[in-house]
């Protein structure tokens, strides 16, 4: 029998995780992490350093607004190429940087979530994989779509849920996932921590 499930905290600014949980019925409250994106550098794989970043976006939440009760959300992205990391472009250069080195190319999209229960102390860590294989780009392409402004703030530089998906060639793996929130491994961390995702739902 699944527990009475306490309030949902999402810790992230993503308006892309925010739509996400909302389309699929979630009744949350959101609080931006006060932390840098690149707080870890040193870890084994890209599955830990994504979920790694996503529990410290989720503590670093819990401490600034001293949350009690909740269970607090923490969520990572990243795109790793031949086992480099790739994460979001630091301007209009580097989007176009990343996007030419992603051309062609098969990558992945890694999801780290962290599910902090403040109620039973107990926490949560996982990560969804999802493999793209990305057409090949042309200059010009390029341009326009950095231009367009969407490829700033995406992990790859680029956003599969507005125009960016006309890049992807074939993806295998869950589609949420390379939008910022695996909602079929959310629904799995809930289940783990013993509570039913349909009690809070609206």
């Amino acid at each position: 029998m699944a527990k009475k499930q306490p309030p949902l905290v999402l810790a992230s600014s993503s308006p892309r995780r925010n739509e996400l949980l909302r389309q699929a019925g979630y009744r949350f409250t959101v609080c931006p992490p006060p932390i840098e994106e690149r707080a870890v550098t040193a870890v084994p794989s890209p599955g830990a350093h994504a979920e790694s970043l996503a529990y410290l976006k989720a503590m670093a939440v819990v401490q600034a607004h001293r949350l009690r009760d909740c269970l607090v959300l923490g969520a990572d992205t990243i795109v790793v190429l031949n086992g480099q990391l790739i994460g979001k472009p630091t301007d209009a250069a580097d989007a176009r940087r990343i996007l030419s080195t992603l051309s062609g190319s098969e990558h992945e999209v890694v999801t780290g979530l962290a599910l902090v229960d403040l109620v039973t102390g107990l926490r949560h860590l996982a990560h969804a994989v999802t493999h793209i294989r990305m057409r090949k780009i042309t200059p010009q392409q390029i341009d326009a779509y950095v231009a367009s402004g969407e490829a700033i703030g995406k992990a790859g530089a680029y956003a599969l849920q507005e125009s960016g998906d006309r890049f992807v060639e074939h993806l295998d793996g869950s589609v949420s996932n390379v939008v910022g929130l695996p909602m079929e491994l959310l629904e799995r961390l809930l289940n783990a921590s013993g509570y039913d995702p349909n009690d809070l739902r609206v």
